[in-house]
């Protein structure tokens, strides 16, 4: 089965890397899922979360607030001004 190399990180830190079958954010222009073999993409990201499945594990949820998202040859970067894995990045920021 193909699969998605996938790296988030944040604008002071890094996030999270690992094998995925499928990762969905949120852009500036709506929602995107992106899978094995899509096709290039460079996109403004959106404040929300970021779903991302594992090819091992469960599922894997990162909230964002902003940045961009590249996708080329079955590689997904993500760089987000502020990332946390499993939920809202605006908790930490009150």
């Amino acid at each position: 089965m193909a699969e998605l190399e996938v790296e988030i990180v944040a604008a002071d830190h890094f996030v999270w890397s690992g094998a995925a079958t499928m990762v969905k954010a949120r852009t500036s222009d709506g929602e995107i899922g992106i899978l094995p073999g899509h096709s290039p993409v460079l996109a403004i990201l959106a404040e929300g979360e970021l779903a991302i499945q594992p090819v091992s594990g469960e599922r894997l949820t990162v909230g964002v607030d902003g940045g961009f998202f590249s996708v080329d040859s079955n590689r997904v970067v993500i760089v987000a001004d502020n990332a946390r894995i499993g939920g809202s990045v605006t908790a930490d920021t009150k």
